[in-house]
């Protein structure tokens, strides 16, 4: 599956040769509704014995028609790209209402930096507005500041994606199952590097996370109704029941690389 959870790119090379498969995973969470209905599946026509548009990854509309996701969700994909926004989606489905094209742009920088910074975020400018609110942007160094307060540790954050679920605690990868469905789950702070914000999965403590195939969806610091996106998916633990590794939005890499996007606009 292309969660790029797998560890990490474990060979960065290998993993972007991987075919895709159903994308953007929300473990021991909830349906998402409308709760933010500017996150969306990116889509492509990757598996050829499904008719119509296929599940890729996970994204945030984060301007009027600029759809944030990670850089490794676009990495040999030769396909034509499109978004929706719909809370949920079927696969088998033939029909384009609601869906949006667009042009992908990965970070030039991807895959560069070991693992220590992936360069992992990308666009996909859309054709059209989806007449959406976008997503808003952190203050580069708003996670250094939190952490420097003490306040860091004591926020919660809320993951939002498509697809692959897990709501068993012991039925291993037995237990995944695929709807199609936008779900959230709120988690707790794990720890912070230079590119990362690590979050906790732990289902035995209350928190929920992301899955197999999730890459590119948002982190928003608060509750089920933040708005504030302060990371994205990349990776984590290979039963997702530990921690989420997500790649930091609120670095300077990362604002110098968006805001070349048309009404991509950072505070400060």
């Amino acid at each position: 599956m292309r969660r790029t959870c797998f560890a990490l790119l474990a060979a960065l090379v290998a993993a972007l040769a991987l075919a895709a498969s159903p994308a953007s995973a929300i473990t021991f969470g909830k349906p998402d509704g409308n709760l933010h209905p500017n996150v969306g599946a990116l889509l492509t026509d990757w598996d050829a014995e499904s008719p119509g548009l296929d599940i890729l990854c996970t994204g945030t509309l984060i301007a009027p028609r600029v759809f944030q996701t990670a850089s490794h969700c676009l990495a040999g994909i030769d396909t034509p790209l499109f978004v929706t926004f719909a809370p949920e989606y079927d696969e088998d489905s033939t029909g384009m209402s609601g869906v949006f094209s667009g042009t992908g742009h990965m970070h030039p920088l991807f895959a560069s930096g070991g693992f220590n910074n992936l360069f992992d975020v990308a666009v996909v400018v859309l054709d059209a507005s989806p007449g959406r609110t976008p997503a808003e942007l952190p203050r580069v160094g708003l996670l250094d500041d939190l952490k420097a307060s003490g306040a860091l540790r004591k926020k919660t954050f809320t993951a939002v994606g498509y697809g692959t679920v897990r709501e068993d605690k012991t039925g291993g990868p037995h237990a995944f199952f695929f709807d199609g469905i936008r779900r959230y789950a709120l988690q707790s702070y794990n720890s912070l590097q230079k590119a990362w914000l690590s979050l906790s999965m732990q289902p035995s403590t209350g928190d929920g996370g992301t899955c197999y195939g999730d890459s590119g969806g948002p982190h928003f610091l608060g509750g089920k109704r933040a708005n504030l996106i302060v990371s994205l998916t990349v990776t984590g633990d290979a039963m997702c029941r530990a921690t989420d590794k997500t790649y930091r939005m609120d670095t300077p890499w990362v604002r110098d690389f968006l805001e070349q996007f048309p009404g991509v606009d950072y505070p400060g």
